[in-house]
């Protein structure tokens, strides 16, 4: 923002001076600066339009801080185009669903996140040649 506006103003002569000629002389950097300058405005109006945008879309009910307070998405596992499993949280409750076409069901309700048994799987160094190695072995 502070920046558009000493652009703004670092530009501003140029501008003046633009305006003032009154023959059909045609100056090329008078119109680059008046270019810059009106690209400066719009783009220091589009920044202040996001900013405040911003901070009146929170405080609404459908905002995103209240929809971050009490509901969170922990994990999405998708097995087609319109299937995918949900592990969500919900009030310190996780909840298994289930999602397909136009239908979301309860698999499962787990009480506590230790309970979800996590396998973790082994990165393997080394890329392709590590997988060739172990191709050799069981072979």
């Amino acid at each position: 923002m502070k920046g558009a506006a000493s652009a703004l103003l670092l530009f501003l002569p140029s501008i003046a001076c633009a305006g003032e000629s009154t023959g059909h002389e045609f100056s090329f950097m008078a119109s680059f600066f008046q270019m810059i300058a009106a690209l400066a405005i719009v783009i220091g109006l589009i920044l202040v339009t996001w900013h405040f945008s911003g901070k009146l879309l929170k405080g609404l009910p459908g905002g995103h801080h209240l929809a971050s307070k009490h509901i969170r998405l922990v994990e999405t596992r998708y097995f087609g185009p319109k299937k995918a499993l949900l592990l969500v949280e919900v009030g310190g409750e996780y909840l298994l669903l289930s999602s397909s076409d136009n239908r979301l069901s309860l698999i499962k309700c787990i009480d506590m996140l230790e309970e979800i048994e996590i396998i973790e799987e082994k990165q393997e160094q080394g890329g392709f040649a590590a997988i060739l190695a172990r191709l050799r072995q069981t072979a």
